[in-house]
């Protein structure tokens, strides 16, 4: 065995780091890239539809949290449903599902920097993004420690960003007409299912349990802790962004939070937050794209996957083959250029891997009952009824994405399930293996 076959993934970051990389990535992945097409669907039941998303998070927040305590593993919904239901073709076919769908929101983040960066400079969307993910795929190669440090620091800057947003507005938030007509409550749900992107990167706490220290107590607390912080200043900045300026120029927008702050303090200021937007997309961007390279390694290290994807580089101590297919992948990705094509595609995907990971831990409780670290509380014997209306809410709001987007993804998933038979029956038939 070579050495890089014998080198694994170092363990670097402890609850701070993991609880910032949280919080950086939710925070960026949403409120800065996707606010204004919620907007658009949502109207002044925005806050409802951040509401709505925030509780049905929640929910599968909890069964990641305690699964992450059972088995730290990288590509966890892989490892999860593996052990749930022994099935390795359903397992391989969730943890591909996932892989998918992360490198799509990588995507989308990217376009979201790239809309910012055209509000202050007026450059074309998609060379942006382009550039952006080649600059992410080295920092991705250099090391997750070195990532962090950076997570940090831009997370105090997003964070402070909408801070900043809520502060401009707070002298309006007590006048402002938040009433919803009754015509945009058709718009609460399938703008909660678009919104629901605005949370996504909560579950990747968990995909780098591999890179954590103490991995069994610091996930579960991390994961939970980046989600109530997040939530509440998602739905006080939406709150923020109407009272400023209302929802038809927030959906009309490429920059949605930098028009509400000029809106208040002039083009100054919002070429600040602009600036503040740039940071937090980059860094949701660069951190979806880690756990997407970490993903790759660790379906590759179960089996289902080339070996080579779960190589590690000997120095850097990263898996950088997997980190080269990543990164070309949304190059790929970026080309689409529609942003809530790109989210709906990312959101679908996300809903299969958390309705399954619902599931794995309602049958991993079923099987194996509870255990000694982190509990998902209220249950009926051993079944535990949150992860239950967990995986029922995750499935009703899948339904209102249109139905392109949810065929699509049955591509998606059939053609992970091809390539899970075909790599399987390619290791164990010789005849079909590539001469030498």
């Amino acid at each position: 065995m070579s050495r890089a076959h014998r080198v694994s993934l170092k363990r670097s970051l402890g609850l701070a780091e993991t609880t910032f990389y949280g919080i950086g990535i939710i925070i960026g992945a949403g409120i800065y890239a996707i606010i204004g097409a919620g907007a658009g669907i949502s109207g002044n039941g925005l806050w409802l539809s951040f509401a709505i998303a925030a509780v049905i998070a929640g929910l599968t927040g909890l069964s990641y949290a305690e699964l992450s305590s059972r088995l730290p593993k990288e590509a966890a919904e892989y490892h999860y449903t593996k052990r749930a239901f022994d099935k390795r073709t359903l397992a391989f076919s969730v943890g591909w599902v996932m892989i998918i769908a992360n490198l799509i929101a990588t995507a989308t983040v990217s376009l979201g920097f790239a809309g910012y960066f055209h509000a202050l400079f007026g450059t074309p969307l998609v060379p942006v993004a382009a550039v952006l993910v080649l600059i992410m795929g080295a920092i991705n190669f250099n090391g997750i420690k070195e990532s962090a440090k950076f997570n940090i620091i831009a997370t105090l800057i997003e964070a402070g960003g909408l801070v900043a947003v809520i502060a401009f507005a707070a002298p309006l938030l007590g006048s402002a007409d938040f009433s919803i007509p009754a015509a945009s409550w058709s718009g609460i749900l399938p703008g909660a299912a678009l919104i629901f992107f605005a949370f996504l990167g909560f579950e990747d706490v968990a995909n780098i349990s591999e890179e954590t220290k103490n991995a069994r107590k610091v996930i579960p607390k991390a994961l939970l802790i980046a989600l109530a912080v997040s939530t509440l200043l998602y739905i006080l900045t939406s709150l923020s962004a109407l009272a400023l300026i209302g929802a038809p120029a927030l959906a009309a927008s490429p920059a949605p939070l930098s028009d509400a702050v000029a809106a208040a303090a002039g083009p100054s200021a919002a070429g600040i937050l602009s600036i503040i937007a740039l940071f937090a997309t980059f860094n949701t961007a660069l951190f979806l794209l880690i756990v997407s390279s970490r993903m790759l390694y660790g379906i590759a290290a179960g089996g289902d996957l080339p070996a080579r994807l779960a190589r590690i580089h000997p120095k850097r101590r990263t898996p950088h083959i997997a980190v080269a297919v990543s990164t070309l992948a949304v190059l790929g990705l970026v080309a689409i250029g529609d942003l809530k094509t790109v989210a709906s595609l990312a959101d679908v995907g996300i809903f299969v891997g958390y309705f399954f990971v619902n599931l794995a831990l309602i049958g991993i409780r079923l099987h194996e009952g509870p255990h000694r670290g982190f509990h998902v509380p209220f249950s009926v014997g051993k079944l535990p009824l949150l992860p239950v209306a967990g995986a029922i809410s995750i499935f009703l709001l899948s339904l209102h994405f249109e139905l392109h987007i949810l065929a699509a993804e049955g591509i998606v998933v059939l053609a992970g399930i091809a390539v899970a038979l075909l790599y399987r029956h390619r290791r164990r038939w010789p005849a079909l293996r590539k001469p030498r």
